[in-house]
């Protein structure tokens, strides 16, 4: 389903890397990495899986949303669920201690977040079943983060640029400080990727990744 105003992302001034040969390189990466990720992410499913029903027993173990990808496309992106269950129901009450500028909804210490949650989430195992959404297209390894459906329709038609390429699991925001980063400044380092996209642009945030996991920095 394609979200409206798509003219204002189709007619932005924003060059995009559309060469043939990193299209093929790019997804052919993306479907090898995520297919041997979620093989050998089985076990950690498993485990984080029990551990989640043992804390919150009524809420499932996969989380799922809405989120809009390429060129405005809505599209289910699945996470381990980090929040008590029904937690979608209690976002409104909250609405007054939100710490992140612009349209995005981000609380350090949320409420609903469990014991497990606060692990996986800080960890970034949370995201691994992000690797289906890889292997099916709607998302790539490297790209800006998608936001909700709400989130994403409140931006204006420049931060709406983020649209031009698939939205991935890592990207410049994910590995310079996450949520200690302003809404602002996450907007233009989206906007950087997309100029700057390449084999080896990508391989970089890539390995950067890997410290920027290992450091936990930003990441609740």
């Amino acid at each position: 389903m394609a979200i409206p105003v798509l003219e204002t992302v189709e007619s932005a001034e924003l060059s995009v890397n559309r060469s043939a040969a990193y299209k093929f390189i790019k997804r052919a990466f993306d479907v090898a990495a995520s297919a041997v990720g979620l093989v050998l992410c089985v076990p950690i499913f498993l485990a984080v899986g029990i551990a989640i029903k043992l804390e919150d027993p009524k809420g499932p173990v996969f989380y799922h949303h809405q989120r809009i990808g390429l060129q405005g496309r809505e599209f289910t992106f699945y996470k381990l669920r980090s929040m008590v269950a029904g937690a979608d129901t209690l976002k409104a009450s909250l609405l007054d201690k939100n710490e992140m500028d612009g349209p995005v909804f981000k609380i350090r210490d949320d409420p609903r977040v469990t014991k497990v949650g606060r692990f996986i989430r800080k960890t970034s195992i949370d995201e691994l079943p992000q690797l289906w959404n890889v292997l099916k297209g709607d998302m790539s390894l490297v790209g800006p983060r998608p936001l909700p459906v709400a989130e994403e329709l409140a931006c204006n038609a420049y931060q709406r640029q983020r649209e031009l390429v698939k939205p991935g699991l890592t990207c410049y925001w994910q590995v310079s400080g996450r949520n200690e980063i302003g809404f602002d400044e996450w907007i233009e380092m989206d906007l950087r990727y997309i100029r700057e996209q390449s084999v080896w642009t990508d391989l970089k945030l890539l390995l950067r990744t890997v410290k920027a996991v290992i450091s936990t920095r930003g990441g609740y």
